[in-house]
């Protein structure tokens, strides 16, 4: 078993001189997951992480940008079609926005490495916050170009890219290791809620408000992520060698990434579970097709829902499966089921068993990415956590997009329920065969 070590730091305002809010724990020290939790408690999300208050803070932010996020993620692609009233337009966005977020996030996890990561977030969060303001100015003076929004959503993108490794690689220095499942299950859950409410509030607020509005409350709500971060304790990095953070210094965290197979393994385990099996390209086909009796909307809205539902009820209820110590199998089991739910909702004629099986999937994708992230953070040492990060930003930005081209293209060939059940199975037998090839990931335990 492949273990790294890691610091825990003291969570006092290094700048003020103020006493820690909480008393620090060792990061091998389990005191937490002794205690006892009786009748529904033991079943419900668990909040032990909510106790550290640089992670409470950071957590209280992500409620607000989760959904400020969205508002921003549907007011884009709104506009361009408002401009052009082309889907082509906003198909051609969406990839001007993946290439920068490929390249800086790559480039953000050697800087994450190399730099304080609370100032790297302070720069990049106001960065953010800044190109949603000159979306609204763009919106509210009614400059209607196609290439300026392109431009801003790469700068966006751009930021984000530079932003997530250091985020996430900051939560292994702020919680103990013992609560990295159940803080990774706090994040993800807020950040799937927000993929729900926050396209509903957008289709709420656009008649009411108007379009411009929605990009101005997200520059808004990014400003008590910015608060937020500078709450935090400084986090240098915990080795005194001074680093670059150029192009050996990511091709070094690739190197890091074969060298230890566990670290490979949930990489893989992910873009099994996303490029082979996530169907969302089919939901149009099925939705007139095999569900258009129910209603074409309805059963449209209900499909693309279903998972994120899903994802965030296996959130509210992580405490039954965030204390488990044997990650890799917990990860294989999720991947495992989310193949088999696929499989079945590519089987189903019925929308609201379909329905049910989508959100099936989206609970074990709650649970994968729950213990895959808490792989990357505990077996990765902190001077490649920001890179690990990197890593995982473009795997999980760029599996769901070639799941759309290869899902696409085989419901054209083979028809839209073959090619979900089969991706389904596909993913079933590669995770399966991937487990027993390679023992590395189903013996990893903390």
């Amino acid at each position: 078993m492949y273990r790294a070590s890691r610091k825990y730091v003291d969570t006092s305002d290094s700048r003020t001189g103020t006493e820690p809010e909480s008393e620090p724990q060792e990061p091998n020290e389990p005191p937490a997951a002794s205690e006892p939790r009786r009748g529904w408690r033991r079943f419900a999300m668990d909040t032990r992480p909510l106790r550290v208050p640089a992670y409470r803070r950071l957590w209280t932010s992500t409620i607000v940008t989760a959904v400020g996020s969205q508002l921003t993620a549907v007011a884009v692609p709104k506009q361009i079609y408002d401009i052009t009233g082309s889907s082509a337009w906003v198909g051609a966005a969406s990839l001007a926005g993946l290439v920068p977020l490929i390249v800086f996030a790559l480039w953000g996890g050697a800087v994450a490495d190399s730099v304080d990561r609370r100032k790297l977030l302070l720069v990049t969060n106001s960065g953010i916050a800044v190109t949603s303001l000159l979306f609204w100015l763009q919106a509210v003076s009614g400059f209607e170009s196609v290439a300026v929004l392109m431009v801003l959503l790469a700068l966006q993108q751009a930021f984000w890219g530079l932003n997530s490794p250091a985020r996430t690689a900051s939560i292994a220095r702020l919680v103990p290791e013992s609560q990295l499942p159940a803080a990774n299950a706090l994040g993800s859950t807020v950040m799937q809620t927000g993929q729900v409410v926050g396209p509903l509030l957008a289709g709420v607020l656009i008649p009411v408000i108007g379009l411009p509005e929605l990009y101005l409350i997200d520059a808004v709500a990014l400003c008590v992520t910015v608060w937020a971060v500078y709450k935090l304790p400084a986090l240098p990095p915990l080795s005194e060698v001074k680093r670059r953070a150029g192009v050996r210094e990511i091709v070094e965290g690739f190197r890091y990434i074969s060298a230890h197979k566990v670290l490979l393994l949930s990489f893989l385990a992910d873009i099994i579970a996303m490029v082979l099996g996530m169907p969302r390209a089919l939901f149009p086909q099925l939705a007139a097709e095999t569900y258009g009796s129910y209603g074409e909307g309805l059963a449209l809205g209900l499909l693309f829902a279903a998972i994120p539902i899903g994802a965030v009820a296996g959130g509210l209820f992580s405490g039954t499966f965030s204390r488990a110590r044997r990650h890799g199998w917990m990860v294989i089991g999720a991947v495992v089921a989310w193949g088999a739910a696929i499989a079945g909702f590519g089987l189903s004629r019925s929308l609201w068993l379909a329905v049910v099986f989508l959100a099936v999937a989206g609970v074990a994708d709650m649970v994968s990415m729950v213990f895959r992230g808490a792989i990357l953070l505990s077996a990765a040492t902190d001077e490649m956590r920001g890179r690990m990060q990197g890593v995982f930003t473009v795997v999980v930005a760029g599996g769901p997009r070639l799941a759309d081209v290869l899902h696409g293209s085989a419901g054209s060939v083979f028809g839209a329920r073959e090619a979900v059940t089969g991706g389904g199975v596909l993913v079933v037998a590669a995770m399966l065969t991937l487990a027993f090839a390679v023992p590395a990931l189903r013996r990893y335990r903390i």
